[in-house]
């Protein structure tokens, strides 16, 4: 099977499995704040974490080169798991995948003070566009706006900004390093509030904890295998498919159906994304490709966290 086509299976599958753990997150997030759920899913996540460190031959210790900058990466990835899963509590799912579809906008904007990052006319304008169709999803002024309109913005802002760190300091800290500190901020931080947000959970609902965990690990090793299989440029479009998938559970589960406006907003922001990933793959048009090099979803804490991965097998086969 060419490699190409065997990377966009794995993404398919690996977005699949993506869009699956946050229907299990609306499912539950009805009866528990997203402190609980955050807190559960990266409790249940570590385990899967330690067999990687594990296998990780790197020299050097978990001691992060850039400490403020992992500070505030790590800062931004538990504001990103707080408020993204919040938002699939409350809110339609193709509405949350839709706000959040704008991070690749976001990326190429905290690129310039982040980076250095040039941005032409070409990009300005998809931005520009791409925005417009965020505020065609919302619609401000047509109806109440919710707190999870706001939240899944929030955490499209701060993934982003989560992304592009990486993207800066990505190239001399550790993978595992990439990985464990927002792990541990999660774990930490949602610790801290427990005692104010906890509910008992039976021990149907903790099964549901330990799938989100199961299937956001699943999601990442799906994603890292497509990665290692093709072209950047070809697997990082496949994650629109989630909104394939979140009209699918809407009408099966949640009696959700996107309304018209919702469904042109989300063309619009698919198509502003997708031209800044093909600007992005065009040589000479980007120093740094911070859309492309984005290589996974927006950045929760709670699971794998694919670039790193991808580069940590690399330097694997390198050795070999």
């Amino acid at each position: 099977m060419n490699s190409n086509i065997s990377g966009v299976l794995f993404a398919l599958l690996g977005f699949a499995f993506f869009s699956s753990h946050d229907a299990v997150i609306k499912l539950i997030g009805g009866s528990y704040s997203p402190f609980q759920i955050v807190f559960f899913s990266t409790l249940l996540g570590f385990p899967l974490a330690v067999l990687l460190l594990m296998q990780d031959s790197t020299e050097g210790t978990l001691i992060p080169l850039h400490p403020w900058w992992s500070l505030l990466r790590t800062l931004c990835t538990v504001i990103t798991g707080a408020s993204v899963f919040y938002a699939f509590s409350t809110m339609p799912m193709s509405q949350v995948y839709a706000i959040l579809f704008a991070t690749p906008l976001l990326i190429t904007v905290l690129s310039i003070p982040v980076l250095g990052e040039k941005v032409g006319i070409h990009r300005w304008g998809a931005v520009i566009i791409g925005l417009i169709g965020v505020l065609i999803v919302v619609r401000p002024g047509s109806a109440p706006m919710q707190l999870g309109h706001l939240t899944a913005m929030i955490g499209a802002v701060a993934s982003s900004m989560a992304s592009v760190i990486v993207r800066r300091i990505g190239h001399e800290e550790r993978s595992m390093v990439l990985m464990l500190y927002p792990m541990m901020g999660n774990f930490f931080v949602m610790a801290c509030a427990m005692p104010f947000v906890y509910k008992p959970v039976p021990i149907e609902h903790f099964g549901g904890f330990a799938v989100i965990s199961v299937l956001g690990f699943l999601g990442g090793l799906s994603i890292i295998r497509a990665y290692s299989r093709a072209n950047a440029a070809v697997v990082a479009p496949i994650q629109y498919s989630q909104i394939i998938w979140a009209m699918i559970f809407g009408v099966l589960i949640f009696d959700e159906l996107p309304d018209t406006y919702t469904l042109i907003g989300v063309g619009i922001i698919i198509f502003s994304g997708l031209y800044i990933l093909v600007r992005e793959a065009r040589a000479k048009t980007s120093e740094n490709t911070p859309v492309l090099r984005n290589r996974t979803r927006f950045e929760t804490g709670t699971s794998l966290r694919v670039g790193p991965m991808v580069r940590l097998l690399s330097l694997r086969a390198n050795k070999r």
